[in-house]
């Protein structure tokens, strides 16, 4: 369940990508907001796109590997992947969707 999960998150990320890719007018995107809502620092387009999918495969990789490793010490990671899919994906599609009204 949790891999499906994870699986939809990815694809919704990569989709996400592809539709605000040609609607988001700048070549960096604003990935860190401060308490005065100005952007605190930007990344490349596609650095900001895809490098967050990559991350979340490189998350999905690390809990996997302490599930088989260190099974004793690893307690829930079903629910914790699921959660992670589900705050990832949204707050990329978030961060995207604010990328591209800021024209």
């Amino acid at each position: 369940m949790a891999d499906i999960v994870f699986v939809a998150a990815l694809a919704a990320m990569a989709g996400c990508n592809l539709y605000f890719s040609p609607r988001i007018a700048g070549e960096r995107i604003a990935m860190q907001w401060g308490f005065d809502g100005k952007p605190t620092w930007t990344a490349p387009k596609l650095a900001a796109m895809w490098g967050m999918v990559a991350f979340a495969v490189v998350i999905r990789l690390v809990i996997y590997l302490a599930m088989t490793t260190t099974p004793d010490k690893v307690h829930g990671p079903e629910i914790g992947v699921v959660l992670f899919s589900i705050i990832i994906a949204a707050g990329h599609a978030y961060t995207l969707a604010v990328a591209a009204r800021a024209r």
